[in-house]
């Protein structure tokens, strides 16, 4: 009968003859609660553009609605295709987009 015995461990020992401070474990949740100044990412002028960039596309897509015919049984491209709805409207849209972003990104 044969013993089987066990690997050896190895044991690593390092030895230094600089000490090292070890500093206590801070929680993250402690260290988040420091009270520091807030401010805000936007201030009045901001709010204010992007105030004018929504009035912009409510009236371009104010100015894009309608269309009725008045006497259902005729056509009248005109109505539906004037120059109102087809380039008026989608460029005042797009200059309430362009101030939106200009707003955002200043």
């Amino acid at each position: 009968m044969s013993k089987h015995k066990p690997p050896k461990k190895k044991v690593v020992v390092t030895t230094s003859k600089e000490k090292t401070k070890v500093r206590p474990t801070v929680s993250r949740s402690k260290a988040s609660n420091q009270t520091t100044p807030s401010t805000l990412l936007f201030n009045k002028q901001h709010f204010m553009l992007m105030g004018l960039g929504a009035v912009l596309v409510a009236l371009g897509l104010l100015l894009m609605s309608g269309g009725a015919m008045d006497n259902p049984n005729e056509w009248d491209p005109n109505v539906i295709y004037s120059f109102r709805r087809t380039v008026l409207a989608p460029i005042v849209i797009l200059a309430g987009l362009g101030v939106e972003i200009y707003a955002i990104f200043k």
